[in-house]
């Protein structure tokens, strides 16, 4: 779906609450801290958390949260997202249950069948023991399918979207519609969706091949990204897309801002293209890295990088 801001209409008052927690049970909670459910591990507070085990129940909590003007937004993994330390007047929603399953789908194009909560590790993995081969390249992505999809994710020259087949939607009407692959337009880190869609699942093509074989290209994409990405401290993944016929950390770091700290964050000395949280950042610190990332690079080469993370929140 679209960033949370264009959809922030209305503030949760105890009525809502009321009615969010009728509908969603006990998978609903309140004030619910992000930096528990982020990759950043950092944040302000949601006001209500939501987890969706199936079609149903998701449709019946939009239907109600856009008839009463509530935001929402998918968390997915939390991989991807900054959430602003003054949190988030609305719902975050994860996809879970029903909604984070995954089949086989065996015959002379072979494929499978996924929720989009599913993570990209477990998607890797079980293909891989199925000799279903295809999102190697996905191996070590953080996030959900759902994710994935929706920022056409890609790595070593490939991405997902090559080889979607079909979407399913639930669309801030509530209506549940699936879309071929074909008829779907995707960009560079991107998928071109109206505002408030819900990726709920995803087919994908694949092909055949010796689970052995695919195993090791897995485990060679692992220790690509382990050579390459600073793994092993709290991030988002890639901060920037990638102008076009360059690169944003070849970027960021020509305009000398690897290793630049402020607060507890920090741009990583392994990778400019990554903010990363040393312990005690805040997402302002973070916030703040990334406008000094934009300003120099503008300033130095006439660049306007785009953010790849989506941050979301008061401000």
């Amino acid at each position: 779906m679209k960033p949370a801001e264009t959809i922030e209409l209305a503030q949760m008052d105890a009525h809502i609450k009321v009615r969010i927690k009728e509908i969603g049970g006990e998978a609903v909670l309140f004030d619910v801290p992000m930096r528990e459910y982020t990759t950043f591990q950092t944040g302000g507070n949601a006001q209500a958390m939501y987890r969706a085990r199936d079609l149903e129940g998701l449709r019946n909590m939009v239907t109600f949260l856009v008839g009463e003007g509530i935001a929402y937004f998918l968390i997915g993994r939390g991989s991807n997202l900054l959430v602003r330390d003054e949190g988030f007047d609305g719902v975050a929603i994860i996809l879970d249950g029903s909604l984070a399953s995954i089949e086989a789908i065996t015959g002379v194009e072979p494929s499978v069948q996924a929720g989009a909560g599913l993570a990209v590790r477990t998607l890797v993995d079980f293909c891989t023991e199925r000799g279903l081969a295809g999102v190697e390249f996905m191996a070590g992505i953080p996030g959900t399918l759902g994710g994935a999809v929706v920022m056409n994710a890609g790595s070593w020259g490939q991405e997902i979207g090559d080889i979607v087949r079909e979407i399913t939607v639930l669309t801030m009407g509530g209506t549940v519609e699936r879309r071929d692959g074909n008829s779907l337009t995707y960009k560079y880190r991107g998928l071109d969706l109206s505002l408030g869609d819900i990726i709920v699942g995803a087919k994908l093509s694949l092909g055949l091949d010796d689970p052995v074989a695919i195993r090791g290209r897995v485990r060679s994409y692992l220790n690509r990204r382990k050579e390459r990405f600073p793994l092993d401290m709290p991030s988002a993944g890639s901060v920037f897309k990638n102008p076009e016929g360059d690169s944003a950390g070849r970027l960021i770091e020509a305009a000398g801002l690897k290793e630049t700290v402020i607060g507890g964050a920090m741009i990583s000395p392994k990778h400019a293209n990554f903010i990363v949280n040393t312990g005690t950042s805040s997402a302002s610190d973070i916030v703040a890295l990334m406008d000094l990332a934009r300003r120099k690079v503008k300033e130095m080469f006439n660049i306007q990088l785009v953010p790849e993370i989506k941050v979301v929140g008061k401000q």
